[in-house]
């Protein structure tokens, strides 16, 4: 018997793999990561895209007993807190630009960005744990994601991402993953890592 999801995961992985590489490329995240002011730098471009993106998740979705628990906003605000923000600061980071009006297929296909992200956001934070100290209570809660739950949540993403590729419009959902990684490198790295300068990101262009 063959897997139920297994048709649009695999797509996706397929065709957001250049994107995903690009991101995985350009952020060069051990460099932003490699002290306290560098890392705090990353969380805030990082929130100024979850606080753009979330609200625009809820829109599509209308779905806040499954959205909710996907939330990472909250999380972003704790780690910075931790780093030594207060709220001012933290109001004060820049926003990422609106993202284009998102129907529910295309909420999805981010949300399979931000999802995965929590998958290799494990890695991460083993690292960052063991380069400046810092764990899921104090600092690290971004990258933990779900902790010990990150299995389970993204199996249940998997499913419904499978009824609504099945009920929906999968090209729409591809389209949208790839959107978002661009976005979000464009967005990432037009921060310049600490020391080092900004990362030169080639620029995005999509059409539709």
């Amino acid at each position: 018997m063959s897997d139920r999801h297994g048709d649009i995961l695999e797509r996706l992985r397929a065709e957001t793999r250049a994107a995903h590489d690009a991101i995985e490329r350009d952020l060069a995240w051990e460099s932003r990561v490699a002290t306290r002011d560098g890392y705090g730098a990353l969380l805030g471009r990082f929130r100024g895209f979850h606080a753009v993106i979330e609200p625009a998740l809820a829109d599509a979705l209308d779905d806040e007993a499954f959205l909710t628990p996907r939330r990472r906003l909250a999380h972003l605000d704790a780690d910075l807190h931790a780093l030594g923000y207060d709220a001012a600061a933290i109001d004060a980071l820049p926003l990422a630009p609106p993202v284009a009006p998102l129907d529910r297929a295309g909420a999805f296909g981010a949300l399979y960005v931000l999802e995965g992200s929590t998958l290799g956001g494990q890695v991460i934070a083993k690292h960052i744990g063991r380069q400046l100290g810092l764990t899921a209570e104090n600092g690290c809660r971004y990258y933990a994601g779900h902790g010990r739950d990150t299995g389970t949540m993204w199996k249940a993403f998997r499913l419904r991402l499978d009824d609504e590729a099945r009920n929906g419009d999968a090209d729409t959902i591809v389209a949208a993953a790839i959107r978002t990684f661009d976005v979000l490198r464009c967005w990432l790295c037009d921060a310049p890592v600490p020391g080092k300068g900004r990362v030169p990101v080639a620029k995005v262009s999509h059409r539709g």
